[in-house]
């Protein structure tokens, strides 16, 4: 009876080792949750790190558009130049500032046929189907008419899923939309093309080369000359425009009233970010200007990212 005692007393307490367990697993679970909190804070920390370097840009973006508008304004309209750049620094950052004129781009609402083809051509189309590209350009941004065949119902004979506009471009980007434009070809051009400039002729003393190339009348050997002359004397339209003869009628050499603005950001952090923006000058009102497009290049990198 003894011996039986001691052997029970002798026994382990099993509800000691549940214990144990449900401590160790409790343990691991805080070391879980910790590791979770630890993980939540550093990614909150670097969303709002990257938040406030966009709203840090935001800043900054407006306020080159508030120097362009401040430099092209100040300047009288005969003699406001087409294209410009500067820097400056402001807060914990150096930004640089690039401008241009929309006239240098081919306007998809104002561009004769004969033009919008010559940019194709230019792209590497051939002459007859660059023809039909421009047509069919034309036919996106004009009204329909009675007395002509309906642009809607060719979309429809192509199964196509939408019917043309009837109304001028909204956005360069609605090209890739135009039946029979190939999108590669679409997206070649648009680089060279605006629905901004608001006239059918191209301002040539900033214009690209191909730009300059697509100019109806225009051979390789007057591109040459004129390309050169231009490198020479830039801002001189006397000298250069009649160079362009049978082209001319094509070409300007006022800027007008709409920039394109690109704006590079370089933050002391050691991130940097871009924009682009279209803003169009305002003779009247409050406001020096008005925004027509805006995009954020959002092109962030560190500074381990350029090692």
């Amino acid at each position: 009876m003894n011996a039986s005692k001691s052997i029970v007393k002798g026994r382990p307490n099993t509800s000691d080792g549940f214990i144990v367990v449900a401590v160790l697993w409790m343990l691991g679970a805080l070391s879980v949750l910790a590791s979770i909190y630890a993980l939540y804070v550093t990614n909150t920390a670097s969303t709002f790190r990257a938040y406030d370097d966009h709203l840090k840009t935001e800043g900054l973006v407006s306020a080159a558009l508030e120097l362009t508008a401040y430099r092209l304004q100040t300047a009288a309209p005969q003699s406001r130049p087409s294209h410009g750049y500067f820097e400056f620094r402001l807060g914990q950052a150096n930004v640089a500032v690039e401008f241009q004129s929309e006239a240098v781009r081919i306007d998809l609402n104002k561009a004769p046929k004969e033009l919008l083809a010559g940019l194709f051509v230019t792209l590497g189309a051939r002459a007859d189907d660059a023809n039909v590209y421009s047509d069919r350009i034309i036919g996106w941004r004009t009204a329909p008419s009675a007395n002509q065949s309906s642009e809607a119902s060719d979309y429809r004979m192509a199964r196509l899923a939408y019917q043309p506009r009837g109304a001028p471009f909204p956005h360069a980007n609605e090209l890739t939309l135009v039946r029979n434009l190939p999108t590669s070809l679409a997206e070649r051009a648009l680089p060279f093309v605006t629905v901004y400039s608001g006239r059918p002729e191209v301002n040539v003393l900033d214009a690209a080369p191909e730009i300059i190339a697509a100019l109806p009348g225009m051979t390789s050997d007057l591109l040459e000359a004129f390309l050169k002359q231009r490198q020479a004397s830039s801002a001189n339209a006397e000298l250069l425009l009649p160079l362009l003869q049978d082209a001319r009628k094509y070409a300007t050499a006022e800027g007008g009233k709409a920039f394109r603005v690109k704006a590079g950001i370089s933050l002391d952090d050691g991130n940097s970010e871009s924009a682009e923006v279209v803003i169009l000058l305002l003779e009247e009102g409050d406001q020096p200007f008005a925004v027509l497009s805006w995009r954020d290049g959002l092109n962030q990198t560190t500074a381990d990212d350029k090692l």
